[in-house]
């Protein structure tokens, strides 16, 4: 076990679809995208050898009370900004610098370059390891790598989905709504 003891977990409904919430009891651990049920048990399984807890599923937990309550208010447009306890043990090093500097200073509705964060993390020319970051972000949505962007106007990548990634942008205003 480690310090964090218990992990707990749920599936919640959104506009992007079903997403899994998981939190310690230092704060939201994980946000993962599309929770279908075998996405969920590698999900469960990663948190398994990651914190070296049992992850157990937990829907009525008081611990994911906030993040789902503020997740809902995200997607019904009232939210513009998590202010949620969060749990950074899944991430670690330049990874962790890189997600802490977009979560703090890439506000709803702004998107950032990759070579910009790069930059502002004091590492310029290092678009492809800020890249390699929003791949690995574990706290999707609530550490908005979805703002992140190529610098000539493309999407660039996203762990959740390209689709889901305009859905997000769309919300925030970044994107025109899709017309259907």
């Amino acid at each position: 076990m480690n310090s964090n003891g218990v992990v707990e977990w749920a599936v919640v409904k959104s506009d992007i679809g079903p997403l899994m919430l998981a939190a310690t009891d230092v704060g939201l651990v994980s946000v993962v995208f599309h929770a279908r049920p075998e996405v969920r048990e590698k999900a469960v399984g990663q948190l398994r050898s990651r914190l070296g807890a049992e992850p157990v599923e937990s829907p009525g937990s008081a611990r994911l009370t906030e993040p789902i309550r503020q997740l809902a208010a995200y997607f019904a447009g009232p939210l513009r900004e998590f202010s949620l306890d969060l749990d950074w043990s899944l991430t670690s090093g330049f990874n962790r610098q890189v997600l802490r500097e977009l979560a703090a200073g890439v506000p709803y509705g702004a998107v950032v370059g990759y070579g910009d964060l790069a930059e502002r993390v004091g590492q310029p020319g290092a678009a492809q390891a800020v890249g390699a970051a929003m791949g690995s972000n574990p706290l999707p949505v609530v550490v908005p790598c979805h703002r992140v962007v190529e610098s000539d106007g493309g999407l660039g990548g996203f762990g959740g989905g390209l689709e889901t990634k305009r859905k997000l942008l769309a919300l925030e205003g970044v994107l025109p709504q899709a017309l259907f």
